[in-house]
């Protein structure tokens, strides 16, 4: 089957060869918080402050050790480089205040990720803690609370450095902060300027670009935050461009009319590097499991078609605590790849050739016939040399 379908693509002008070896080379950043419905392992606060987790299905994750099992079960499911993405929250850090966190207190992942060959990317916890109780944190009016707020993020830069440096792979330390209002301020600027100063100060150390990318991220609302986010897109989006810093872009934090894929290509021509949160949300941002749709298709094919691959950081977030936590993981990051092996396929010379000449009745023909060209077949090829299912259905 797959040596009809590579002559298929190949009168198309696809090497399916070689989209399969550039396939298997795109990391995905698997998110730790599915497997244990965002409660990290401090055994003092559990989540909160914007973010809620809905099922209780059994299994969760109690601990680092099953944790780290959990995703070894995901990883047997799932092709291709991949990552995973850590909170401050989900090392040994039991009786460790946040702004006390080091990199010993994640020796173990940094274990687990070396003896996988997988890089880890980081995540500074700013929920679920009495100083993020008011719904501010680096916005914070209080001096001490911002102060407690930035050196945790300070020590979660130096905890990614260590990751990158130690394992050789570009470690992503990710910003995102609850800080809002539940109704809308009669000040919207001065948390504003109370954060520009916090991320000055967080920013002032500079770090080998080898090890370390910062990325800041937007969202719309969160959870008692519906009227008012202090870190809105637009004051990421400048503060990122003025101060050559990654844009992490959720799926789920935007207006619902709003899509990422429609994002990318603008902002790409602004900031050297974008940090993808992949995420399915349902009718708010609801982190529910990424599926193989029309958005999760087209983000790929904007990576894809304008050779943002090195660019573009692609992770996953969602957190589903109502169905298997490992099927999830597995879910989720196979239909990611599948979307990237989707894009890759596509003849996209000649779709810009055809747009070039004004040929819009040859575009259309091309995108529409395309769609039943057999991508699965290729799909399959991938998994059988990965040693990979390439169907995880079961049926009783």
């Amino acid at each position: 089957m797959y040596n009809e379908t590579k002559k298929m693509y190949s009168e198309i002008g696809i090497d399916t060869e070689a989209v399969i070896d550039a396939l298997d080379k795109i990391p995905i950043s698997v998110q730790c918080w599915q497997g244990d419905d965002v409660r990290g392992f401090e055994k003092i606060f559990g989540s909160g402050g914007g973010i809620q987790v809905t099922g209780n299905h059994p299994g969760r994750a109690r601990n680092a050790e099953e944790l780290r099992d959990m995703l070894d079960a995901a990883f047997a499911l799932i092709p291709g480089a991949k990552k995973v993405n850590l909170h401050a929250m989900y090392g040994d850090v039991e009786n460790v205040k946040r702004d006390e966190m080091e990199p010993c207190h994640f020796k173990d992942w940094v274990s687990f990720a070396r003896e996988r060959k997988i890089g880890l990317d980081f995540n500074p916890t700013m929920f679920a803690h009495p100083h993020a109780s008011d719904g501010l944190t680096l916005s914070h009016p209080d001096s001490g609370i911002r102060n407690f707020w930035i050196e945790h993020v300070k020590r979660c830069r130096e905890i990614a450095a260590y990751f990158g440096l130690t394992l050789g792979q570009l470690s992503i330390m990710n910003l995102w902060i609850p800080d809002g209002y539940k109704d809308t301020p009669a000040d919207q600027l001065t948390p504003r300027q109370r954060l520009e100063a916090s991320l000055n100060e967080i920013f002032k150390e500079s770090y080998k670009s080898d090890a370390i990318i910062d990325s800041l991220e937007s969202k719309l609302f969160g959870i008692g935050l519906e009227g008012y986010t202090v870190g809105s897109h637009e004051f990421y989006m400048g503060y990122a461009v003025k101060n050559n810093l990654a844009l992490c872009l959720d799926s789920g934090h935007f207006h619902q009319t709003e899509l990422v894929s429609a994002k990318l290509s603008a902002i790409s021509l602004f900031v050297s590097n974008i940090v993808l949160h992949v995420s399915r949300p349902m009718r708010w941002d609801s982190d529910h499991v990424v599926l193989l749709d029309d958005e999760t298709i087209s983000i790929a094919k904007e990576i894809v078609r304008h050779g943002l691959l090195d660019r573009v950081h692609i992770g996953l977030d969602y957190f589903d605590g109502s169905i298997d936590r490992v099927t999830a993981w597995a879910i989720g990051a196979r239909n990611m790849r599948k979307a990237l092996l989707i894009a890759l396929l596509e003849p996209y010379q000649a779709l810009q050739e055809a747009e070039r000449e004004f040929d819009f009745t040859k575009r259309l023909l091309v995108m529409e016939e395309i769609k039943t060209l057999p991508w699965q077949s290729v799909w399959d090829e991938y998994c059988e040399r990965k040693e990979v299912p390439g169907r995880i259905l079961k049926c009783k």
